[in-house]
């Protein structure tokens, strides 16, 4: 469906504009939790050895925008994972402990043998994972259990709102909610 506009015609700026707009109800489809984790945005997992430092795993965390590390016994995609390092550990392991992190290696810190789903999973057990677990990443392997990509809290957001784009991203800029004090971050 398409508007016409003049060159001087105004759309009404305020709530009423959107009170009035035809609404299509669409509810939640269930077959969305039956779609394979391969459907969903994802990155190559940042992988590292045991032995390499948590200082060298921050940095290539903040150059590559990533919240974790996965660990393989040599450092690679061909290794079966054997642990996963966070920003989480970060704060938990080292800030809070007072520790080097030029001076601890990943093994001292990292969560050995991860939770982890199988490349042909369903996003229901991904949700299920994340959910019960309270886990912000989440390993997929191959069939050899070796790191295939990482799945984050973000991927699946993302999927989501390419899935509901209309009904996700059309929403009017205030809803109604009062905001008491100015906010720092989200």
């Amino acid at each position: 469906m398409s508007i016409d506009l003049e060159p001087n015609d105004a759309l009404p700026q305020d709530e009423a504009y959107f009170d009035d707009a035809p609404t299509r109800v669409r509810s939640f489809d269930a077959k969305l939790l039956e779609e394979p984790l391969t459907l969903l945005p994802s990155r190559p997992p940042l992988t590292m050895g045991r032995g390499d430092s948590v200082k060298d795993a921050m940095h290539a965390m903040r150059k590559r925008h990533r919240g974790c590390v996965l660990v393989t016994q040599d450092g690679t995609l061909r290794s079966p994972l054997i642990g996963i390092f966070t920003e989480r550990d970060v704060l938990l392991k080292i800030i809070d402990s007072g520790r080097n992190p030029a001076d601890v290696p990943l093994s001292d810190v990292m969560t050995s043998e991860p939770e982890s789903l199988p490349i042909d999973a369903k996003l229901a057990w991904a949700l299920n994972m994340m959910s019960v677990g309270g886990f912000r990443h989440l390993p997929v392997t191959d069939e050899h259990g070796c790191p295939a990509f990482i799945l984050s809290v973000r991927d699946i957001v993302e999927f989501l709102v390419e899935s509901f784009p209309a009904e996700i991203l059309n929403l009017p800029p205030d809803f109604g909610r009062e905001l008491s004090l100015p906010r720092d971050g989200a």
